[in-house]
């Protein structure tokens, strides 16, 4: 057995070895990293860049998305697709919508949320020469809650139409944002001057023509009962769906007053380019307004008493 002493005497001879092996430096290991070779050169050439696809165009909008073998019921398919903005024609992904047609839906989504939340564009209303008046609505998320106010003008906006629309007149149009100001600015160019000079030409007096921002179709009765005007003609945006954001449409009605039932009221809608053109609606118009002004009435009243005159046309 070892003593005490030689115990000592083992310990510190190890303890000193350790403190040697630490105060050694290490030799330090370098490991050459590996060369890197070139790629090999590729056999296929780099596809060209393409260019983007507008998949809300008409001519894709046009081309179906679901493969037809028979060459005569494409043929059919594509026509029949020409002739409608409904959605024939896109196929299926399994359950769902394939990509193309669901980003499409989007897109028209968007476009249709674009024009309601829109405001008119200036520029339009000064070539127009259009004075402009406001309904009750402060902005358009009053216009968006309140339908009511919208068919209301206070006394300042009355007063701005007395000042510049001649009363009496036999015809008053008034042009409205409504729901879609996309509408105003794509079709008003075209329709407002067709409508204009075709009345005036038909010996059919004219108030001064001028544009209501944050207005609904009534607002009309409340300018007929300040100007006195025989027949009221408001061209306004109507709310946009996912075929067009564009549709216009005419709300006529003769000698109108606040309170009147709705079918005291003759529209003509869906004017926008892929509906009634904006020019030809303007001339139908101009005939239209025309007739109504001689029977004296409007709405459903004007078509039954159109109906007598039909009949003996047809015979």
């Amino acid at each position: 057995m070892l003593t005490q002493t030689q115990l000592d005497r083992l310990t510190d001879e190890v303890v000193a070895q350790l403190l040697r092996r630490q105060d050694t430096p290490k030799a330090e290991v370098s490991i050459p990293a590996p060369a890197l070779s070139p790629p090999p050169p590729s056999s296929s050439p780099l596809p060209e860049e393409q260019e983007p696809v507008d998949i809300t165009s008409p001519k894709v909008r046009k081309t179906p998305l679901v493969e037809v073998p028979d060459e005569r019921r494409r043929k059919a398919l594509e026509q029949m697709m020409r002739t409608t903005p409904a959605r024939i024609g896109v196929g299926r992904a399994g359950p769902r919508l394939k990509t193309q047609t669901l980003l499409a839906l989007r897109a028209d989504h968007a476009a249709a949320m674009d024009s309601v939340f829109a405001e008119i564009d200036p520029a339009l209303l000064e070539r127009m020469n259009l004075p402009a008046v406001q309904t009750r609505c402060r902005d358009r998320n009053e216009h968006l809650t309140r339908p009511d106010l919208g068919r209301q003008l206070d006394d300042k906006a009355l007063k701005q139409l007395r000042s510049f629309c001649k009363p009496g007149a036999d015809v008053q149009l008034m042009v409205s944002d409504g729901l879609s100001c996309r509408a105003v600015e794509a079709n008003l160019e075209r329709i407002l001057p067709v409508l204009e000079e075709g009345l005036t030409a038909a010996g059919i007096t004219l108030g001064k023509t001028f544009f209501i921002r944050y207005g609904r179709v009534p607002v009309e009765d409340v300018v007929a009962e300040a100007l006195g005007a025989k027949l009221v003609c408001i061209l306004i945006g109507e709310r946009p769906g996912l075929a067009t954001a564009e549709s216009m449409s005419a709300y006529l009605c003769c000698d109108a007053h606040v309170g009147q039932p709705e079918a005291r009221r003759t529209v003509v809608s869906n004017i926008h380019k892929d509906g009634i053109a904006a020019v030809e609606a303007g001339a139908y118009l101009v005939d239209l307004i025309g007739r109504i002004l001689a029977a004296g009435v409007s709405g459903v009243d004007f078509q039954t008493k159109q109906r007598p005159a039909q009949k003996e046309a047809s015979l």
